[in-house]
């Protein structure tokens, strides 16, 4: 011992001993490592199962999030159409939103969420982003119930935008379909003529879009021409509509969402 202390002479023998025992070390500590080898692979799996759940919830709840913040923009888009389509007007308005639809045939009407606490009338002209879609038939509190002007107990007073020409623009029944009656077969209009409100009547703005003329029939036997024009309402894609004060003049009083109104 003490000659391998000083001088080292047992250094190699101790080498091949070691060599010689590691396989007999190797083995005692193999059933322990294996222990600890399948505990951290336990541990591991259980952390990834618990970081997958957790990953799925986040990813559900951001796509939730997601789906909602793209109605949010459609909606925001849609009011800005409406309001920036009001600012070229002087009549007061009011946003609306549509609660129901009229499903009986041949029966064309809605339900908005606005009534009499909301100041809406009977008569009252209702438009959307395109043109006028109708006018309120029944006020209730806090609802009112829209007649389109696609119904076939509905009339307007018209006129061809390009010459003046005035007409009646009656419902058909069907969501993409008018008539204009009283229209004589040597009348000065074409197909894509746009329909004007004329405002005769006082009961609807002039100056609004109706829709625009898709088709010219002339019958010999009929002195008048069957006029099929396209409304430029969407009442089946519209959510948010306007309500109108056709002969109220807009002040800056009456801003807010009770009623909303606009100086050009």
């Amino acid at each position: 011992m003490t000659a391998d202390h000083r001088f080292g002479h047992l250094e190699k023998v101790r080498s091949a001993l070691s060599a010689l025992v590691y396989p007999l070390q190797y083995l005692v500590s193999l059933p322990a490592a294996g222990l600890d080898w399948m505990s951290e692979s336990l541990v591991t799996r259980k952390a990834l199962l618990r970081e997958n759940a957790r990953l799925k919830e986040e990813q559900l709840l951001l796509g939730s999030q997601l789906q909602r913040f793209a109605v949010l923009e459609q909606e925001n888009r849609r009011l800005r159409e409406l309001l920036e389509s009001s600012l070229k007007r002087r009549e007061r308005v009011l946003v609306a939103e549509l609660l129901a639809v009229e499903l009986e045939p041949f029966r064309r009407q809605v339900i908005i969420n606005k009534g009499q606490r909301d100041g809406a009338f009977y008569g009252q002209p209702v438009v959307d982003v395109g043109g006028i879609m109708g006018q309120v038939v029944h006020v209730g509190p806090f609802s009112s119930t829209v007649l389109l002007i696609t119904d076939p107990s509905h009339a307007l007073p018209v006129q061809i935008n390009r010459n003046g020409l005035r007409a009646i623009a009656v419902g058909t029944g069907q969501d993409g379909s008018l008539l204009l009656e009283h229209l004589p077969s040597n009348a000065d209009i074409r197909r894509g003529d746009l329909v004007v409100s004329s405002g005769l009547g006082r009961r609807f703005p002039s100056g609004y879009p109706v829709g625009v003329v898709e088709d010219i029939r002339l019958e010999p036997s009929e002195p008048f021409a069957k006029v099929t024009v396209t409304p430029s309402a969407r009442p089946g894609q519209s959510r948010e509509v306007l309500l109108v004060w056709p002969f109220e003049t807009a002040d800056d009083s009456t801003l807010g969402m009770a009623g909303l109104a606009f100086n050009p």
